[in-house]
């Protein structure tokens, strides 16, 4: 009897969240393109761009562009989006739905790719004010690989030495002073993402409070004195 395959079931993950993310953007107006995302310094249609870009970088293209970039990671990654955007918004859409089912991945594990997906859907979503009911099989199993991995983002870091516990679901990790939610606001606030702050309860949130702007370094350094 073959085992099942994890990563299979963790693409499909992702598929399914492109997919939504597609509907719920197919009748955005010109103004609601030009939104500015919870993505610092970048609109929802540049958002959904960066989403394009990484769903089809091998680890091959990858490495050239940050080498064609002297190795800029900000500057490679502007550059991928640019490439991506198209000249209207509709262009930027139909580019994110020939990307829809790829599993192209730029060297990252592939659950990391479902939280590219996830909290750069919400990136989007939340400043348009649509609301998604992500599954919480797919919350959970990103929420797990957060709490302890760097791996895009200094999610680990960000809540070393805190016990996260999931309101509407089975997760919770860690030690320390608590800090509760939905699963959803605690995967958004693990990548970083202060406006979901007000959405969690316990001691723990004036930390999370404390470390949201502290640069990399700070953060590994944090982590590492405790």
């Amino acid at each position: 009897m073959t085992s099942p395959n994890p990563t299979r079931g963790t693409w499909s993950l992702i598929h399914a969240e492109r997919a939504a993310l597609a509907a719920d953007l197919a009748e955005l107006t010109a103004e609601q393109w030009d939104t500015p995302s919870l993505c610092e310094g970048l609109t929802v249609r540049e958002v959904l761009a960066h989403l394009s870009a990484g769903a089809a970088l091998n680890p091959v293209r990858w490495l050239a562009g940050v080498v064609r970039c002297r190795f800029d990671f900000d500057r490679q990654v502007a550059m991928r989006l640019a490439e991506r955007m198209g000249d209207t918004p509709a262009e930027t859409l139909e580019d994110f739905r020939r990307v829809l089912t790829s599993t192209t991945r730029p060297g990252v594990p592939v659950t990391a790719m479902l939280g590219e997906t996830i909290v750069h859907g919400e990136d989007i979503r939340r400043p348009l004010g649509i609301r998604r009911d992500h599954p919480v099989a797919a919350l959970s199993a990103l929420a797990a690989y957060y709490q302890g991995s760097d791996l895009p983002v200094l999610s680990r870091s960000r809540v070393h030495g805190l016990r996260l516990t999931a309101s509407d679901g089975p997760f919770a990790a860690g030690d320390g002073p608590e800090v509760s939610g939905t699963t959803l606001a605690l995967v958004m606030a693990m990548a970083g993402r202060a406006d979901h702050h007000h959405e969690l309860d316990g001691d723990g949130v004036a930390v999370l409070h404390e470390r949201h702007g502290l640069g990399p370094a700070q953060l590994r350094a944090l982590a590492r004195s405790r």
